[in-house]
């Protein structure tokens, strides 16, 4: 297909395919985090069994789902650097992160879920309820989520500013993938916690207007809200992972981008794509598959590549060039 010399020793042609890094900083605050909450957990399990406290082990029940939440955080972070130069993985194992964050997110539905059944029961069937013992729980609940929380999001910001320090310096295009730079397993263990502080903050609000003003109906109301804004939350972590899992990325910017670079440059409707496919491979970098007909005779992958190339985000391209002489421009 080219006239180009091939050389003997391959290794010219070969790449690795670690397209992520991972984030050390992201990985230390999450594995913190998961040890608190892990902490705070046995601390109320104990203190309820011991004063015989229901509203101190049903929050300490409750949070140990979230340390089991952040808990898978911490494994995929180990499991993505373990194995990430492992042949098995065609693409890298950055995916091990969205997997994590995806089930993440689904445990946050399901404790969504619950919410909304408890709260239903207690206000089917309400229980007296223990108010100064119960906001002391809700307080210290939050305190704790509030710390964790700020460890989260120094480790986004630091692994923000040091994934960015460097790059687009040679172009301008990659402005409009911002918004999708995040790391959704660092994420999904910070809606985790936020989700704990909000449902602590309405739970405060609601025993202490049933303190206050005998209003025992607030607390399961509070509930219900706190249910519904967690499950929006999960919803919208589960589209976000689910779409990368699923490889729909091709109503993305970058896939014109790559249409354009590829079919520019040459004579008008000279030179076509005629397959294209795009996927992530991670947080900002993604491959693709092309097939190209030209009419071009001199045209080469490697040319095409250097065209890509301009697109820094473009980590790996496979190309199939179909030359066709008699190829008549696009009407």
């Amino acid at each position: 297909m080219s006239s180009h010399h091939v050389p003997d020793d391959l290794s010219a042609w070969m790449h690795d395919h670690v397209f992520d890094e991972g984030s050390q900083s992201a990985e230390r605050g999450t594995r913190a985090v998961m040890w608190i909450t892990a902490a705070m957990m046995v601390v109320e399990i104990a203190a309820g069994w011991w004063f015989n406290s229901m509203a101190l082990l049903a929050d300490g029940w409750h949070m140990s789902s979230h340390a089991l939440a952040v808990g898978l955080s911490v494994a995929a972070y180990a499991a993505a650097r373990r194995y990430a130069r492992d042949p098995r993985f065609a693409f890298g194992t950055w995916k091990i992160e969205v997997l994590a964050g995806f089930t993440s997110a689904v445990l946050l539905l399901a404790i969504a879920v619950t919410m909304v059944v408890g709260s239903a029961e207690r206000l089917l069937s309400p229980e007296p309820i223990h108010y100064q013992e119960a906001i002391l729980v809700a307080i210290v609940g939050l305190a704790v989520n509030v710390v964790c929380a700020l460890i989260l999001g120094g480790a986004h910001h630091h692994h923000h500013d040091h994934s960015h320090g460097h790059d687009h310096d040679h172009h301008d295009h990659g402005h409009h993938d911002h918004e999708h730079h995040h790391d959704l397993n660092l994420k999904s263990a910070y809606v985790h916690v936020i989700a704990d502080a909000a449902t602590s903050v309405l739970a405060i609000v609601a025993l202490f207007g049933g303190w206050m003003y005998g209003w025992a109906w607030l607390d399961p109301a509070m509930g219900i809200v706190g249910a519904v804004l967690v499950a929006a939350w999960a919803k919208n972590l589960i589209r976000d992972t689910g779409k990368i899992l699923l490889d729909r990325e091709m109503d993305h910017p970058v896939v014109e981008e790559i249409r354009e670079a590829v079919e520019s440059g040459t004579q008008e409707g000279n030179t076509r794509i005629a397959d294209l496919h795009v996927w992530r491979v991670g947080k900002r970098h993604y491959s693709c598959a092309l097939t190209v007909v030209t009419g071009d005779a001199s045209l080469t992958s490697t040319k095409l590549r250097e065209r890509i190339a301009v697109h820094e985000e473009v980590v790996h391209a496979t190309i199939e060039i179909v030359h066709r002489p008699a190829l008549q421009p696009a009407s």
